[in-house]
């Protein structure tokens, strides 16, 4: 059995993840804006951090 975090997603939360964690690398790397998601986005993602918290035994949501 290993440690590994598996996660299965659909296209549109995929997506929403490549977004957010470019604009993320853009923002740490020049300070660039994150601009507030869509609810849409902003509820799949959500689901994804509750899952992977979940997941790593930190069930915290923020």
């Amino acid at each position: 059995m290993t440690d590994d975090v598996v996660l299965r997603l659909d296209r549109a939360t995929a997506e929403d993840l490549y977004e957010v964690l470019c604009l993320l690398g853009e923002h740490i790397a020049a300070g660039a804006p994150i601009p507030e998601p869509p609810a849409e986005a902003e509820e799949r993602l959500s689901r994804v951090f509750k899952f992977l918290g979940d997941s790593l035994g930190k069930g915290r949501v923020v």
